[in-house]
């Protein structure tokens, strides 16, 4: 593969980016322009063609409006009534707290679409409750971190919407598709917990009386309608997945000030500042992707990529085995956003040439990419977990492992058996 002198410096500065740690948006865009510039393109023009592809693209709208929802439902006390309510359900039996905190990072998924948000918000109250009842402080964070990745991949999903705008999947599809993998991550984990507590005798928590549970339930009521209002709204067309986003926004604004009054002014004015600044990280980082995407074409990148991965192989399981390997090793040393818009747009190319589906490949993909969220040395949800409660890194890393051989199970079963993932999105959607 030949590599012009643009591309030689477009990887250096994309290499130095990690080595002097600027920030990850402004390093990608440098050398996006560093290239253009080399080159002795326009870059004006370049800037034009990328605010007319995607910042005017109807699917990206619906990013930010997922991420004020989170924001607003981390913002307060909903954690608090999803977590009783979990407790209430599965809390009495053997290792009770591990389970809750798989369910409700599968009910939690259902209102923020995001990892770090699950990780942060629920974290802290999930690991506390359990240091409270004897369990290893480097177990709960471990757990923590793993049952985070649930977010993502449960519809509403944030990573899955930047996907479907990259590769012009369905949105709808995608949601459907991430369900069953979702309960699948769930099971599986609380599978784990199960061996760990009996191993280890952790405790059944109190047990809670019919009357509490019914209040606990009642009470986390309009919490847990969020992912219901919006699946059904989604799948029954009356409303599109960017309309659903807005609609998510608005509802956990009404649950948050009018349900549970819990969102004084002032918490409000910090929602609407994290929302601004992650929308344009995530912004930056989308204006990144569209001229990788462009330096991936004219380079013949993914053309010479192909070439050589179809010589070695014409398996799409090879391919797609290739794929999540990559994308596991990239996730063990950066960011899921780099992998994302870096990583996506040179081995999309190759999964149409192999004619993998679209929703199926963003289900490797994304999947993929949350397990390197919890994967040594630098996951992030493992410094989320270690930072939030106070525990040695060492000690999550160590406790890790098996929640990742459960993770990856899961992947190989996504993998080598897609139908049971596109069933529900061919039947109810007609995909």
């Amino acid at each position: 593969m030949d590599f012009s002198l643009a591309l030689i410096g477009f990887i250096t500065i994309f290499v130095l980016i990690f080595i002097l740690r600027m920030p990850i948006p402004m390093g990608l865009m440098a050398a996006c322009v560093f290239y253009f510039l080399i080159n002795g393109q326009d870059v004006k023009m370049v800037a034009q063609q990328t605010l007319k592809t995607y910042y005017t693209n109807y699917t990206i709208i619906a990013v930010p409006l997922f991420i004020f929802a989170a924001n607003v439902m981390n913002s307060g006390k909903v954690t608090e009534k999803v977590f009783g309510f979990a407790k209430g359900f599965v809390g009495r039996f053997k290792g009770g707290l591990g389970h809750v905190n798989v369910l409700a990072s599968l009910i939690f998924s259902g209102m923020t679409g995001s990892a770090l948000a699950d990780a942060s918000g629920l974290g802290k109250m999930e690991i506390d409750s359990m240091r409270q009842e004897g369990y290893d402080d480097g177990f709960s964070c471990a757990i923590t971190a793993a049952s985070s990745t649930i977010g993502p991949i449960f519809p509403p999903s944030i990573p899955m919407v930047i996907y479907a705008m990259l590769s012009g999947a369905s949105v709808g599809a995608l949601f459907m598709a991430g369900m069953v993998p979702g309960i699948l991550l769930a099971v599986a984990l609380m599978i784990y917990v199960a061996f760990i507590a009996k191993k280890r005798n952790y405790p059944r928590s109190e047990k809670i009386g019919k009357k509490a549970f019914l209040k606990y339930t009642i009470t986390a009521i309009p919490a847990l309608l969020t992912p219901v209002i919006l699946l059904l709204g989604i799948y029954t067309g009356v409303m599109t997945p960017t309309e659903a986003g807005a609609i998510a926004g608005l509802y956990a604004l009404i649950v948050a000030v009018f349900g549970y009054r819990i969102l004084k002014w002032h918490a409000f004015k910090e929602v609407l500042l994290d929302t601004v600044r992650s929308t344009g990280s995530i912004s930056l980082m989308i204006g990144a992707a569209t001229c990788i995407s462009y330096i991936v074409a004219r380079e013949k990148i993914a053309v010479n990529l192909g070439n050589l991965i179809l010589g070695a192989t014409d398996n799409e399981y090879v391919f797609l085995l290739v794929v999540a390997s990559a994308i596991l090793v990239l996730g063990m040393f950066i960011d899921t956003s780099v992998i994302q818009v870096v990583f996506i747009p040179i081995v999309l190319p190759l999964a149409n040439s192999f004619g993998i589906d679209l929703v199926h490949f963003g289900l490797v993909v994304v999947f993929s990419m949350m397990i390197g969220l919890s994967t040594p040395p630098f996951g992030m949800l493992l410094f989320i977990t270690s930072g939030i409660s106070g525990t040695p890194l060492k000690s999550v890393m160590k406790e890790i492992w098996l929640p990742l051989a459960a993770m990856l199970v899961v992947l190989g079963i996504i993998i080598f058996v897609p139908s049971i993932f596109l069933i529900l999105p061919r039947v109810l959607l007609g995909y």
